[in-house]
């Protein structure tokens, strides 16, 4: 952080990643908590000789900075955490004084705390939060990240495994890779070479893949993936509060095409699934709920009370998978980083073709609805959970209201109200102009494919605004209100 970020920040409130301290009377006592904050969230940094008033900063400076800087790396090298942190130091000269600037990276041994384990903070907005046990549970789960479920449960075997989903998953594999090695093998064989079993004894991730669902709950408690399909924008104003709920499936692989046909369904796409769960046509959208989908079954922390929850709104769709990231969000977004943290899970997938590999699969994901909807989806992140949000529906548009229907359609609405919103009203304007053009001329003009102008025709067609005359190829289209 140069001067001019540092100024920057200073005109500002306090964010997630930065933090003014007055300082004027030596280190303050809270400083150690938001050293632990940053430690365990994601990093940030802590300015000292800057005080705050209300939501203004001013700047004080320090009667004593090398002393300063000497006592808090020392202090942060030395015993009073249980993990020794080494900050980026920097020194800024204002004519108020000199201010000292400390960046605490964030730890790959959390949690990171001072004197006892119950000095263990997270950062939550522009705050420091003394983190909770189950938090605490889910930094040392984090530690060995990736290798959870890869070990073997004690008096689990081959005889906990549901049987019909064996046989589905072994079919499902030669139907769609008849040349995978692994379907020459036997169960038994097979097992073992995808760590299902080790030396006859189940995995966790084999359990939780295609083991029988008393068998599941028995270690974990209360095991489930929660889908909601929900009438409104939010919880709040839902009545009811939900028009659907997915019923219990026997284990991940059950859930994984119980939960992609709902997904189907929301898109109300016009054509059928083939067997092996594809699309009959280029459906990129579809593909970015399914790599949204294993995404989360891949990487979800089972060991969490937490559960991973799918939620349906009317406007948007919500995947929420707990379990921190291996690293920050916007590296991985950035490099795609393949660190699942089922390693097994993930390849079971792999080997079904799913999942083309064990990362996060964030660039199908936002390629394919932004070909769908114009807008990317949204993903946010905490130390211990990821959202992945999917509008649908273009984001950041200013709704046109039409107003009634001015002649048109016989024995149209009269005085009632249209609203489109501006994608809506580019393909109006292309039909207006040309009642001619084709569908793949309006896509091609407009930048998206042709999948996402049938969701904008069909718009407009339900609500009057046009109509098709004649036959797809010769025909041509009609409007029906003047805009």
């Amino acid at each position: 952080m140069n001067k001019q970020e540092l100024v920057r920040k200073l005109v500002d409130i306090e964010w997630e990643d930065f933090e003014v301290k007055d300082a004027s009377g030596g280190l303050p006592k809270n400083i150690w908590e938001t050293v632990s904050a940053f430690s365990n969230t994601a990093g940030g940094w802590i300015i000292l000789g800057v005080q705050q008033q209300g939501k203004q900063f001013h700047i004080k400076g320090l009667s004593s900075p090398d002393k300063m800087e000497q006592d808090f790396t020392n202090t942060l090298r030395g015993e009073k955490f249980n993990v020794k942190i080494r900050p980026v130091c920097k020194k800024y000269n204002f004519s108020e004084g000199i201010l000292l600037a400390f960046y605490i990276p964030l730890s790959n041994k959390k949690p990171v705390y001072y004197n006892t384990l119950s000095n263990t903070f997270v950062r939550t907005a522009s705050g420091d939060q003394r983190a909770t046990k189950e938090e605490i549970d889910a930094m040392f789960r984090d530690q060995a990240f990736g290798t959870q479920t890869d070990k073997v449960i004690d008096g689990y075997a081959v005889k906990d495994l549901h049987k019909p989903s064996v046989e589905q998953y072994r079919e499902y594999v030669q139907r769609i890779n008849p040349a995978q090695p692994y379907n020459r093998l036997t169960n038994k064989d097979l097992f073992e070479k995808l760590r299902i079993t080790d030396k006859g004894r189940l995995t966790y991730s084999g359990l939780l893949f295609l083991g029988n669902n008393d068998a599941i709950q028995s270690v974990f408690t209360d095991f489930r993936i929660d889908y909601f399909e929900i009438p409104a924008t939010d919880y709040a104003s839902a009545n009811p509060r939900y028009t659907f709920r997915l019923e219990e499936q026997e284990n991940i692989w059950q859930y994984f095409f119980a939960l992609f046909d709902r997904l189907r369904r929301s898109l109300d796409l016009p054509f059928k699934l083939s067997a092996e769960g594809f699309a009959a046509e280029d459906y990129p959208q579809l593909e970015a709920l399914r790599e949204a989908l294993v995404n989360l079954l891949m990487h979800t922390d089972y060991f969490s009370p937490a559960k991973p929850r799918i939620r349906v709104f009317t406007n948007r769709i919500e995947f929420f998978n707990p379990g921190g990231l291996p690293k920050p969000l916007a590296t991985i977004m950035r490099e795609d980083i393949s660190i699942p943290r089922n390693g097994i899970i993930a390849k079971l997938f792999r080997v079904a073709r799913l999942a083309e590999n064990g990362g996060y699969g964030f660039d199908k994901m936002i390629k394919g609805w932004k070909s769908f909807t114009g807008s990317k989806p949204k993903f946010e992140a905490t130390f211990d959970s990821l959202k992945a949000t999917f509008y649908l529906q273009e984001q950041n548009e200013a709704p046109i209201d039409i107003g009634g229907q001015k002649g048109g359609q016989k024995g149209g609405q009269k005085g009632g109200q249209k609203i489109i919103t501006e994608r809506q009203k580019e393909v109006y304007d292309l039909i207006k102009n040309n009642p001619s053009i084709s569908r793949e001329a309006m896509a091609e003009a407009l930048s998206i494919n042709v999948s996402a102008l049938r969701k904008r025709l069909d718009a407009l067609r339900k609500k009057s605004i046009i109509e098709r005359v004649g036959p797809a190829k010769g025909g041509y289209w009609k409007v029906l209100t003047e805009i």
